[in-house]
């Protein structure tokens, strides 16, 4: 049969209660992980400065891996790193990587025709001048929303019903039902975008506690499914918008300083969830990501006071560090290039079968 055809698993085993966690992978960890920072630092740190500086990487770079995302999401979670797969294992993540590339680029064009027009010049240029509308921040909010929607189709609705597709149609069916929602939030919510990145940044930090470090618990302990994924979205969702309302309003956080802090949350739970999978459990897992969220927050922000910036800010590189040059690379190297070159392979597992009533 061909890959591209073959059938999913009930739910992706990132968030499959039942899905162990290999003896192999518990006794090589946390080695394993830490041998993984040696390839995922440096990804980082390219995504991070790589486009001439660390503003002209948010401005240019930070789009493009945002619109990526979905791509990366669609890849690792439900083609299962096919068509990297039909390759030998040094060279799999580097074809997917390649795809998410091309892909990413294409995507981010019909982010700009959807905001305003199509302009190659905008993409690539950090200054592109008159009669230009660039693609930061103007297109962020729909890059933003687009990954957020695939995470909450994916993850937290459990694919349902695509994964009943073969893999290759339900992926791309999911990505553009996550576009049709991101497109329609985009319009509906013209009057609060420059808030509604930060909201979706702080769902999508509970789709990475609840669904990567957590693997899908406490939901996971409803049987049925329609109760299951109703409580699991709603309760997600609430949870992103609560606190922005707790963090904003209450406690006086502006939102761009709470999206940088979210943004380093996603990458320490992607850390501790993915990276070093299976070293801790689920109270460890959320305090180590909360210290080491406060910790890159930090750290960041006194690296960023010695930058200049332009049209980005302080905060936005920390976000685009967090969320995309880390976050980017740990879900690169583990969920698509499966730990090569250290441990190929060792991530992905046969599914455990699991009987849900409808």
């Amino acid at each position: 049969m061909n890959p591209s055809e073959a059938a999913l698993p009930e739910r992706p085993p990132i968030s499959a209660p039942d899905h162990p966690v290999a003896p192999s992978l518990e006794r090589a960890q946390p080695r394993l992980g830490l041998l993984g920072l040696l390839l995922v630092v440096p990804i980082a740190a390219l995504l991070a400065v790589g486009a001439g500086g660390a503003d002209s990487s948010a401005l240019v770079l930070g789009p493009l891996v945002t619109y990526g995302l979905p791509l990366v999401a669609m890849v690792a979670f439900w083609w299962e790193d096919w068509p990297g797969t039909i390759l030998r294992p040094s060279w799999s993540g580097w074809a997917d990587t390649a795809l998410i590339i091309v892909g990413a680029v294409l995507l981010t064009g019909l982010g700009q025709i959807v905001v305003a027009e199509f302009d190659l010049r905008s993409i690539f240029d950090p200054s592109p001048g008159p009669g230009h509308v660039p693609t930061f921040p103007a297109t962020m909010p729909l890059a933003a929303a687009a990954f957020v929607a695939m995470l909450q189709l994916t993850l937290v609705g459990e694919g349902w019903p695509l994964r009943r597709l073969p893999r290759l149609t339900g992926g791309l069916v999911a990505l553009a039902i996550a576009w049709a929602v991101a497109i329609v939030l985009y319009f509906a919510l013209a009057d609060v975008r420059s808030e509604l990145g930060t909201v979706l940044i702080l769902i999508g930090a509970w789709q990475v506690l609840f669904y990567v470090a957590w693997r899908g618990w406490p939901f996971s302990a409803i049987s049925r499914r329609a109760l299951r994924l109703s409580c699991a979205h709603v309760v997600v969702i609430a949870s992103g918008v609560l606190t922005y309302l707790v963090a904003h309003e209450l406690l006086g956080a502006g939102p761009d300083p709470l999206a940088a802090f979210a943004g380093c949350f996603v990458a320490a739970g992607l850390l501790f969830g993915m990276l070093f999978e299976g070293w801790l459990d689920r109270l460890a897992t959320v305090v180590a990501a909360l210290v080491l969220a406060a910790l890159m927050a930090w750290a960041l922000h006194a690296v960023a006071e010695g930058l200049q910036f332009t049209r980005a800010s302080a905060d936005d590189w920390v976000t685009h560090v967090g969320l995309n040059a880390i976050g980017v690379s740990i879900i690169l190297h583990v969920g698509i290039g499966r730990r090569w070159p250290f441990a190929p392979g060792v991530v992905k597992l046969a599914p455990v079968a699991r009987a849900d009533t409808a």
